[in-house]
């Protein structure tokens, strides 16, 4: 039995985000955790409200026990993008893309 959870339109570009995932990814849900709750990243108390919403999912569920879970999968995408300018030189204009991610974990039984 799996079940899942999803944070969309983080503002957080996706590759900053993919550093904190590849810790996690494949690991027991309270390892997990322990390891978010030490990491510096602006990324990692994000996934851990994430992970914390995917276990309280699982909760509500009668058929899974909750001490078993695992990260089965867990992966960001790119969601929409914030177009900003900035001005440089010579009354020219730099485009400044602020970046929002979708991230998505899914949580199984060992």
């Amino acid at each position: 039995m799996e079940v899942s959870a999803k944070l969309r339109n983080v503002r957080i570009s996706p590759r900053k985000a993919r550093l904190v995932i590849d810790l996690v990814r494949g690991k027991q849900v309270q390892y997990a955790l322990d390891q978010l709750q030490v990491n510096q990243k602006r990324a990692a108390p994000l996934l851990a409200k994430l992970l914390k919403s995917a276990v309280s999912n699982a909760e509500r569920s009668d058929k899974i026990d909750v001490d078993t879970l695992y990260i089965k999968s867990i992966y960001v995408n790119p969601g929409s993008m914030l177009k900003r300018f900035i001005p440089r030189a010579q009354g020219r204009a730099t485009p400044v893309r602020k970046r929002m991610s979708h991230i998505n974990v899914i949580l199984a039984e060992k």
